[in-house]
């Protein structure tokens, strides 16, 4: 495999007031072999923090229809063969693309997250290294059975594995991610962990997390019950 196969970083933008901080991080990355794509779902405001830098990205418009639409619209239009996730409200840090790169092509992995810092408002560190840390694949397996181990801003995924499984379900709204761990895990698709926090991941009044919460806790009680049963069955026949 070539060493710096290109990547497409994405970026879902609808009505964010941190969008033009997200641009920026993609555009300081490290590792060269990039093209950005962010995708404007129907925004009404905050598209003037996008305008500076239109002749340095892709910028595809539609209309609004949720993160997933976004998501899907961005990878179809990638030429990248791997996908980086960015919300416009959370930031890389330089290495991001670089570091997860090196540990993927090295170890010729299809997919891998890292852990992040949950920052405020304000950019400040709330709680560092906030995710889960894993010694194995299996760890990871394993958390599925009881939460989301996978915040999907801190994902770097080959495109070729979204013609395999599918895209991203907008029924889910809010937890289209998830429902993607669970679907390429049943399907065999080992996601492994990088031990380094390359994104910063923020929450803010205005955060989908904050607002939807109870929307988010229902789609995640359809997507358990539809696909733990079935991890479980995975989980079993190969342990």
């Amino acid at each position: 495999m070539e060493n710096n196969p290109k990547v497409s970083i994405i970026i879902p933008f609808y009505n964010c007031s941190y969008v033009d901080q997200a641009i920026r991080s993609a555009l300081n990355q490290t590792y060269k072999n990039i093209e950005i794509i962010l995708v404007d779902d129907g925004s009404t405001n905050f598209t003037e923090k996008v305008a500076p830098f239109k002749d340095r990205i892709r910028y595809l418009r539609k209309e609004n229809g949720g993160t997933a639409t976004a998501l899907n619209l961005g990878v179809q239009s990638a030429t990248g063969e791997y996908i980086a996730w960015l919300s416009s409200d959370d930031f890389f840090l330089p290495k991001k693309i670089s570091n997860q790169m090196s540990f993927m092509v090295d170890q010729n992995i299809d997919i891998s997250f890292t852990n992040f810092d949950y920052i405020d408002k304000d950019n400040q560190v709330l709680v560092p290294w906030h995710g889960k840390r894993f010694s194995n694949v299996e760890g990871v397996y394993n958390a599925f059975l009881h939460f989301n181990a996978i915040n999907g801003c801190t994902v770097v995924i080959k495109k070729e594995l979204f013609e395999r499984v599918g895209y991203f379900d907008p029924n889910f709204r809010y937890t289209h991610d998830y429902e993607m761990w669970f679907r390429l895990l049943i399907n065999g698709y080992e996601i492994h962990y990088v031990d380094e926090v390359l994104t910063k991941f923020r929450t803010h009044e205005e955060s989908g997390t904050k607002k939807y919460q109870p929307e988010m806790q229902k789609e995640m009680a359809i997507i358990e019950q539809h696909y733990r049963p079935l991890l479980t069955e995975y989980i079993k026949k190969f342990s």
